[in-house]
């Protein structure tokens, strides 16, 4: 695999891979990890977080088969999400 990482500059990148494992170590270890998603390419993410979620398998594929939980929601669990950076531009 060619990288040209080196020719970047390192502001560019939110998280290596050993700062990405250093904080996934802190989090139970258990649970499930999703990323936010939609569309082609390939974003940054922000800091991986736990949020509680519930599963809807029938959705369209644009709205994700994961989505927040709202009151009253019954089997609901917990998962890690690597939420993307959305950009505006």
């Amino acid at each position: 695999m060619m990288s040209n990482q080196g020719e970047l500059e390192k502001e560019v990148f939110h998280f290596t891979v050993s700062q990405l494992i250093e904080v996934l170590q802190t989090l139970p270890q258990e649970l499930p990890v999703l990323v936010s998603g939609y569309e082609t390419g390939y974003e940054n993410f922000h800091q991986p977080t736990v949020i509680t979620l519930k599963h809807e398998p029938e959705n369209m594929y644009f709205e994700g088969e994961f989505q927040t939980t709202e009151t009253g929601d019954t089997e609901i669990f917990a998962a890690v999400v690597l939420e993307r950076v959305q950009r505006n531009d």
